[in-house]
């Protein structure tokens, strides 16, 4: 039920903690020593959280209900209110509503609505751990170039792909600044070449499974065309190279087999090696998951010769940017490419759910050889290959849906005795 003013005033400590429930996930929470404290509970990002709304008599019952009905509101906003909580307090106690820390919170809500959770709680954890300690309380107008190197210069000690990230993320807060006219210029556009490149052979990807989760529901709200949001969806099925994936072509695939048999010329290998192997195909088991996505696009584009055709022609693939532009579009611009899923999927299989990583290789078309020298063939360790590809189909839909991805790999290694031996 209900609380009422007689209630909350009545109330009375006991040698634990009371809470006295209301409504909409507000209760009033008694101490033992007599203090009464308003609280909220609220889900966001997947995440129960709990935003403190002051403490009885200061906060009347009346003023508790209406903070909380503030607080919806942001909520359906797709706005997590602990955090406006945090910039509100910022701008009181900090030197200025011009404070780096005020205005990079500020922009941090203005766009987490069109951000994934995951993505929008990355951003926010960075800042906070990275950012805010050295420059949040420094006017962002007075900034220069030098006091941004030094905050990416501490980050880049430890590690030098989260440097590249910042370094992104703090342009984008100094080019809001010039549009509100709090700054005058963004300082990172003289920085360029003052960070060590990233390796030429690294892509941008996600790793932790936690932010993987997060990717993985971003693609399922994608509200692009149904042609990118299918590439979207078998990308992280398949692992492919993204040239591989969008010039797939229906002629290559035997989906009542559940295989795809991609030409070698079409791989990402030597030349050498394409000559060597002249006529031979790579074989790609297809999980239920996958066959499901392609069995859906077939109805679309199975006129054409290409799985995912151009928007403008059926006669030609689609544009090699369209999965980077996508997932540029949903927020993962600086933190995931279509190259990435693979790098993804050859972490978590080895580390996180114990595949041997030669095989994992060889289903990324890597040049793979044997003990004796020997190049794999397109039908090495296939029933461990097939087996490995419905286990990752079905850990990524756990991941999905529960975001927990203790529960879901230990799901995927109940059965790893199941696994065939990975025999030639």
């Amino acid at each position: 039920m209900a609380l009422t003013d007689v209630k909350v005033r009545n109330a009375k400590p006991g040698e634990k903690q009371v809470k006295l429930s209301d409504s909409g996930g507000m209760f009033l929470l008694v101490t033992p020593a007599g203090g009464k404290w308003w609280r909220l509970k609220y889900r966001f990002g997947g995440k129960e959280k709990m935003l403190a709304m002051g403490t009885y008599p200061d906060v009347s019952l009346s003023d508790a209900r209406e903070a909380r009905d503030d607080a919806k509101k942001l909520l359906r906003k797709g706005i997590d209110p602990g955090e406006a909580k945090k910039a509100k307090k910022a701008a009181g106690v900090l030197a200025g509503a011009d404070s780096f820390e005020v205005v990079a919170r500020e922009w941090h809500i203005r766009f987490t609505p069109t951000w994934s959770d995951s993505h929008a709680f990355w951003i926010i954890r960075r800042l906070e751990q990275y950012v805010f300690p050295d420059i949040g309380t420094r006017s962002i107008g007075e900034l220069k170039a030098p006091d941004v190197l030094k905050v990416l210069r501490r980050i880049e000690s430890v590690a030098l792909e989260t440097a590249h990230r910042v370094k992104y993320m703090l342009g984008q807060i100094f080019r809001y600044a010039v549009g509100s006219g709090r700054a005058e210029r963004d300082p990172t556009a003289d920085l360029k070449g003052q960070l060590p490149p990233r390796s030429q052979e690294h892509y941008a990807s996600l790793t932790d499974p936690k932010e993987v989760a997060g990717l993985l529901r971003a693609i399922d709200s994608f509200t692009g065309t149904f042609t990118v949001k299918s590439a979207l969806l078998l990308a992280p099925q398949v692992f492919l190279r993204p040239g591989e994936l969008r010039q797939a072509e229906w002629l290559e695939f035997d989906l009542d087999a559940a295989e795809w048999n991609i030409p070698i010329e079409r791989l990402k290998l030597k030349k050498r090696v394409k000559k060597d192997r002249a006529g031979e195909k790579h074989l790609v088991p297809l999980s239920g998951q996958a066959l499901e996505i392609l069995n859906n696009l077939r109805a679309l584009t199975g006129r054409s010769r290409y799985v995912f055709p151009s928007a403008r022609s059926f006669a030609k693939p689609m544009s090699n940017m369209a999965v980077n532009a996508a997932l540029a579009r949903m927020g993962y611009g600086d933190e995931m490419t279509g190259h990435g899923f693979r790098a993804t999927a050859r972490t978590i299989l080895a580390e996180v759910l114990g595949y041997r990583p030669d095989v994992v290789d060889h289903q990324l078309a890597h040049a793979v050889k044997d003990p004796n020298g020997r190049a794999y063939n397109r039908t090495s360790f296939l029933d461990y290959r097939r087996f490995m590809m419905q286990d990752w189909s079905d850990y990524l839909g756990l991941l999905k849906t529960s975001g927990d991805h203790k529960a879901a790999a230990a799901a995927i290694l109940s059965h790893a005795n199941d696994r065939p031996l990975p025999l030639f």
